[in-house]
């Protein structure tokens, strides 16, 4: 019997096929990771003798059960969303950026400072001109460590993780000297915080009564931007290709020093805006402790979304969701904070672990894909 004809139509219909497949279980092993965090979170809430189901069903209804708390899982989801889409970039380049609390830091401190200098400019152009000062602020902070692996093939791990604390240290430094707020030292109480800044540079609020801010828009936007960027043009096809093989890039002419540092470059750069949108839309100023965690837990809104810049939107939404929900859990069922950490913590690890099971999957699917290939032949 002769072999069945493979027309171009059925070609295209099991790649299809193979396509949702794919993207089925990429989404459903992170999932799998959240479940089995929240199942062990459970066991301690047993412990401490509080109702699991009590205590889910208030941190669901925390941040999604009524519209002044989705709108906070907004609030806390756009600087996850930029952080995260910085994260796209560095680890489709094969690079990982753990320097994103430093990375937020230099925004936020230019931030502080750009502002207050040109005050007297009208609004739309300074919180435009602000918003670049912040990326390039965090971009330079990025690069730093992107030269270091560039030039001198210093772990990037290490390097993003010192570039972190010498920005926590110089927040510390300025918050209390040249940036401390002039209304505070002159009544005596040196709070360790900035001048507030100046009405027409805060970002507008979408929802009168809550925190959600102009900036919510922006972080989507930008979203869509990079998406475009990674598969649309020629850099965003480099920098991947460096990721899936530099070997392979190296010996097509591709640079791959110089995209692994622009990739790390970039991620700065959003994390960067991250910080600005803080300042600009919630805090108003600079003050201690701006970061919130965002520049690790976005690396976690990332992975959860397939390191894909569409995907990191929902993933976003749904981290920010965690951490009001978890906050209102904490006060209703009166649980320490330090469980409330334990349980999120759980949920970082999971999902970021379940990450190997997916490259498990994907290398399974390469293997059968060869298989299938090499019958048709």
């Amino acid at each position: 019997m002769p072999p069945k004809e493979i027309t171009p139509a059925t070609r295209l219909s099991k790649k299809t096929t193979i396509d949702w497949r794919d993207i089925l279980v990429n989404l459903a092993i992170p999932v799998a990771g959240m479940v089995i965090a929240l199942a062990i979170g459970a066991i301690f809430l047993i412990f401490l003798n509080v109702n699991p189901l009590d205590a889910y069903s208030v941190l669901l209804a925390g941040a999604f059960g009524n519209w002044p708390g989705f709108a906070q899982a907004l609030v806390k989801a756009t600087p996850l969303l930029l952080v995260g889409l910085g994260i796209c970039i560095a680890f489709r380049a094969s690079v990982i950026n753990i320097g994103g609390e430093g990375q937020i830091i230099a925004g936020a401190l230019m931030t502080a400072w750009w502002p207050l200098q040109f005050r007297s400019w009208p609004g739309w152009l300074l919180v435009s001109t602000t918003l670049i000062m912040g990326f390039i602020a965090g971009s330079l902070w990025g690069l730093i460590p992107g030269l270091l692996k560039a030039r001198l093939k210093v772990n990037e791990i290490l390097s993003t993780v010192m570039m972190n604390a010498i920005a926590l240290q110089l927040m510390n430094l300025l918050i209390r000297g040249p940036l401390i707020d002039p209304a505070g030292v002159a009544a005596g109480t040196y709070l360790a915080q900035s001048e507030r800044l100046p009405a027409n540079a805060w970002l507008p609020r979408l929802v009168p009564q809550t925190l959600l801010n102009a900036g919510a828009i922006v972080a989507v936007v930008l979203a869509v931007i990079v998406y475009i960027f990674l598969w649309r043009t020629t850099i965003g096809y480099r920098i991947r290709a460096v990721g899936l093989n530099p070997d392979a890039s190296r010996y097509a002419g591709i640079n791959v020093p110089f995209y692994q540092a622009l990739s790390l470059t970039l991620a700065g750069g959003f994390a960067g805006l991250a910080g600005v949108v803080e300042v600009l839309g919630v805090q108003h100023r600079l003050l201690e402790g701006i970061t919130g965690g965002y520049g690790f837990t976005g690396i976690v809104a990332a992975l959860f979304g397939g390191l894909h810049p569409l995907g990191t939107i929902p993933a976003s939404i749904l981290f920010g969701g965690l951490l009001v929900g978890a906050d209102k859990m904490q006060r209703a069922v009166q649980v320490p904070s330090s469980l409330i950490n334990a349980i999120l913590g759980l949920v970082v690890l999971f999902v970021v672990g379940s990450a190997i099971w997916s490259k498990r999957w994907a290398a399974r699917r390469k293997i059968e894909a060869l298989k299938d290939s090499e019958a048709s032949s």
